[in-house]
């Protein structure tokens, strides 16, 4: 399967895919609009016309990257497709020069395996936490960070 940067037609399917999963609490929920407002931070699998993956790349300054909103349909999962999107996630952030990328998962062993490392929350800097006040969960937040390093380590920036 093909990993393609998102197009304007998958946003329906990703929200709806994302959202099947943040129904079961996998996942934090993600509007319609916020994905048509950052489709450019999207990447997809299709099986034909349908979308059964989707991933994004969100920049949160000049050295910070997230990875965010990580879904593969059920049928899917154990293919190696998760990891194929985070690794052309880590090859966009390394293209655009973000050392630095960080995840908020409750999957944390997933990231692990793609070479992630647990982090504490305080290291993460304030602007990580820019939309949490739209979550659910706000201010009682469980999901677990972890980061990876793609150059050199160097003190994440405020």
């Amino acid at each position: 399967m093909k990993v393609e940067k998102a197009k304007i037609t998958d946003a329906d399917q990703m929200h709806k895919l994302i959202n099947r999963f943040a129904s079961q609490g996998e996942m934090l929920p993600r509007a319609l609009s916020e994905i048509y407002e950052f489709i450019r931070d999207y990447f997809v699998v299709r099986d034909g016309d349908k979308v059964v993956a989707c991933v994004a790349l969100h920049i949160s300054w000049a050295d910070l990257a997230e990875v965010k909103s990580l879904a593969v349909t059920k049928s899917n999962q154990g293919q190696g497709i998760g990891r194929l999107l985070v690794e052309k996630c880590l090859e966009e952030a390394d293209e655009l020069g973000i050392p630095t990328i960080f995840c908020l998962t409750y999957k944390p062993s997933f990231f692990e395996k793609c070479g992630f490392t647990l982090v504490d929350k305080s290291r993460l800097p304030r602007k990580v936490w820019g939309e949490c006040y739209r979550c659910p969960k706000f201010p009682d937040c469980d999901e677990v960070p972890l980061i990876l390093h793609l150059g050199p380590p160097r003190p994440l920036s405020d």
